[in-house]
């Protein structure tokens, strides 16, 4: 179905190729994972397969791609539209029209489908989704989780041969997540679809795919089974990692493979009770909402809500897609008024804070970083921050090199990767130190590598330098290495506001791996698990 022949790629003014000499072949009805670094060329090797790469964003090609026989070379992408759904990183930049439904149907007409055929498959779609209750919503009142389902349904109605996503469950709550992933592999047995997914958060999508490209960074890749792969790899997740710490005698895919290949070790440590603490000055206030509600029209997004959170801690909110998580955010940081109630920062209100003041008090990373940044140039961007900030020259760039190494200065922000874009943001804001970082889905397209140096600095400010931090996250990963206490919203209301220990443990759905692979014992992350096996052999 898909075939790469002896193909290179090179950016203009890149000092090396991003893949060299690449030959595979993608058969009908497999599903294949496409991982790497963030920034390491993930994104261009999915572009190669409709040709966006190098029709519509430059750059050196070599070889050929040729897809159902028709080569990418002699044809632009529009001419493989019948054949090929691509889902982007940024489903907004996507969209051509306003609501759920027309954006759904906008594809067929292009084709000039019949009426009869796009209403059946409209529906399909939205039920297939779990669309059908946000059909005549506006696209820009969606949540990212909600907008990335319309997206692919938007691909998928199309009844491609083909389906290319990149980070398809990046802003997807695990039951989200899920269910898109088992719709895909039902998709790729039951009708023959080829899936080519990339994608950071690998512990929810290594169990489906039949094989791996792997890139490693100067034009090298390795292609293989997960197993295979996951052999040697360093970037793996955390079930990989466990594993290979307790020298199981196979590669696991599946927190039940997992479970029969421990049992022994897990007998052993049910009967150690881990040490969990936490410092907390209760007696500094960092934020304070006092029975708050925000509406949207007749939506009531968040209801009656009262919340403390105090220097060192740091909180994670988690919730459905689309269950209030980010309007509670944005009232915390003063971007949205509240309908009723209070909101205070260090007891003051955040609608009144400008200025110096503002950045010193509170930090706020949107679910679109790109909207923090206005610079034509890392350089730039970094520059403004370290004067805006009143900190040493290069500080800033010194935080994004922590974070994703290797990013040049001369680079525009709008050509970066969304991970490298979002650690320059994240960069840009971190600089200022502020009172109080709120953080709105932090890791979109981070790596493993990324995500420890983000868990790290985070951590410093908030327990070294006695500040608060809030995420809104759905990667249940990244909440057990980092958070101190996590609020679970529904529909608006707090409906858990505990530990994460507590909270993560008492919701199957939302625990990570290593919690499920050691259930019922109460262990959250593979370092807890290390800790106890060398302290209890």
């Amino acid at each position: 179905m898909i075939k790469f022949t002896n193909v290179s790629l090179i950016y203009p003014n890149s000092q090396q190729t991003v893949i060299e000499d690449l030959t595979f072949i993608v058969a009908e009805g497999e599903l294949v994972l496409v991982m790497g670094s963030t920034g390491i060329g993930k994104s261009s090797l999915l572009r190669l397969i409709n040709g966006l790469v190098p029709h519509h964003t430059g750059g050196i090609l070599a070889g050929d791609i040729s897809v159902n026989g028709i080569s990418t070379q002699s044809v632009k992408p529009g001419g493989l539209a019948h054949l090929i759904g691509i889902v982007g990183q940024n489903p907004l930049n996507g969209f051509v029209t306003d609501t759920v439904e027309e954006e759904l149907a906008f594809g067929m007409e292009t084709l000039n489908l019949p009426p009869d055929v796009m209403r059946k498959r409209v529906e399909e779609i939205l039920d297939l989704l779990s669309l059908a209750q946000l059909r005549n919503r506006s696209l820009a009142t969606l949540s990212g989780g909600e907008q990335q389902r319309v997206a692919i349904g938007s691909a998928l109605v199309m009844h491609p041969k083909v389906l290319v996503l990149d980070e398809p469950t990046s802003a997807l709550d695990p039951v989200a997540a899920e269910e898109v992933l088992s719709i895909l592999h039902r998709l790729v047995h039951d009708l023959g679809l080829t899936v080519i997914v990339s994608e950071h958060k690998l512990e929810r999508v290594i169990q489906f795919a039949d094989r791996i490209i792997h890139i490693q960074g100067g034009g090298q890749t390795q292609i293989g089974t997960p197993e295979t792969i996951f052999a040697s790899s360093a970037l793996a997740p955390p079930i990989i990692h466990l594993a290979r710490a307790m020298n199981v005698s196979e590669i696991p895919l599946s927190v039940r493979q997992m479970r029969r290949l421990t049992e022994p070790i897990r007998k052993h440590l049910s009967e150690i009770t881990p040490d969990v603490v936490h410092t907390v000055d209760k007696a500094k206030i960092v934020v304070k909402v006092d029975r708050m509600s925000i509406s949207y029209g007749a939506k009531e997004a968040i209801a009656d809500t009262s919340l403390t959170i105090c220097a060192g801690e740091i909180v994670a909110v988690m919730g459905r897609n689309g269950a209030g998580k980010s309007s509670l955010l944005r009232a915390i940081v003063g971007a949205t008024s509240p309908s009723k109630g209070a909101v205070s920062i260090v007891g003051k209100d955040p609608f009144s804070l400008h200025g110096k003041e503002r950045t010193e008090l509170v930090g706020f990373i949107p679910q679109e970083p790109s909207d923090l940044l206005y610079g034509q140039s890392v350089r730039e961007e970094c520059s403004q921050a370290d004067a805006d900030n009143h900190v040493a020259s290069g500080e800033t760039f010194a935080l994004i090199q922590t974070l994703v190494p290797g990013i040049s200065q001369n680079t525009h922000p709008r050509d970066l990767s969304e991970g490298q874009r979002l650690s320059l943001a994240l960069s840009v804001v971190l600089s200022a130190q502020p009172q109080l970082l709120v953080l709105d889905e932090p890791t979109r397209g981070l790596d493993y590598t990324a995500k420890v140096s983000l868990i790290s600095i985070l951590k410093e400010i908030a327990h070294a330098h006695d500040r608060a931090v809030i995420i809104a996250t759905h990667d249940v990963e990244l909440v057990a290495e980092l958070a101190s206490r996590v609020i679970f919203i529904a529909e608006g209301e707090i409906v858990a506001d505990g530990t994460t220990m507590d909270v993560l443990l008492s919701s199957p759905a939302f625990a990570p791996q290593v919690a499920k692979v050691m259930s019922p014992s109460p262990w959250l992350t593979v370092k807890d698990v290390l800790t106890a096996m060398r302290n209890n052999p």
